[in-house]
């Protein structure tokens, strides 16, 4: 069963959005990706300062079975990083929506939110993807 706090608003690269004061976003890895990726070995991620466009490398994370491309659900400047993710990456396999977060980020245009999924529709996504990949083997 997944894990998806219906507060939350989600990207089809499977990263979570959490809006706070209406202008900072906290932004983390689905509970799906974690699964998908399996233990999170390292993770790397942009510095504190740096102007990320939304649907952009912001990072990477590295597992047992692949590296993957952190794509950035939503615009803006990097405020604050995970430290604890970076020198514990395990944390987001335990904890991807609390202690898990990668970066929180200043909102560059709150209208980017409106092409975020809700909890319902990116189960959808996933049934459906996942639909895909079941035809193609």
């Amino acid at each position: 069963m997944l894990d998806l706090p219906e507060e939350l608003k989600y990207s089809k690269e499977h990263l979570w959005v959490r809006i706070e004061n209406q202008e900072r976003a906290v932004i983390g890895l689905t509970d799906y990706a974690q699964k998908q990726l399996g233990l999170i070995n390292t993770i790397d991620l942009s510095e504190v300062g740096e102007e990320i466009e939304q649907e952009d490398s912001f990072g990477s994370v590295e597992a047992r079975k692949t590296i993957a491309e952190l794509y950035a659900p939503v615009s803006g400047t990097v405020l604050e990083i995970n430290r604890d993710v970076i020198n514990s990456p395990e944390i987001i396999n335990d904890d991807p929506y609390d202690n898990g977060w990668l970066a929180i980020i200043e909102l560059a245009d709150s209208e980017e939110l409106r092409m975020l999924m809700s909890d319902s529709n990116y189960l959808d996504y996933i049934e459906d993807t996942e639909n895909i990949d079941d035809t193609e083997e």
